[in-house]
């Protein structure tokens, strides 16, 4: 098995228009290839010593890893949050069609 190249970013965001506006940044600027919006997640976390719950929205991305620091820096100067969650996970297989398919919409 290869290394992976691919990666699925995923963001947590104050509600869908800022989930839209940060997909559509990224886009433009090639950074990812595909942007899901699933318009509301219902997180229970700590925060600052606190329990806290909150209806947030969700971006899943796919994108390359050597874009990732692009893609942290670019959503950290467009999210409101303090301290957004932006998380990688490797793509470890998949259709190579659409793994190709990645490589060729980002830049």
């Amino acid at each position: 098995m290869k290394e992976p190249s691919e990666i699925v970013v995923f963001i947590t965001t104050a509600d869908e228009q800022e989930a839209k506006t940060i997909a559509n940044l990224l886009l433009e600027q090639k950074k990812v290839a595909c942007a899901n919006i699933v318009p509301m997640v219902s997180s229970i976390f700590r925060w600052r010593g606190k329990l806290e719950s909150e209806n947030e929205g969700l971006l899943i991305l796919k994108t390359k890893i050597s874009l990732l620091n692009d893609v942290v820096s670019m959503v950290k100067s467009a999210h409101s949050y303090d301290a957004p969650e932006i998380i990688a996970l490797p793509i470890i297989g998949g259709n190579p069609d659409y793994l190709n398919w990645i490589n060729e919409e980002t830049e």
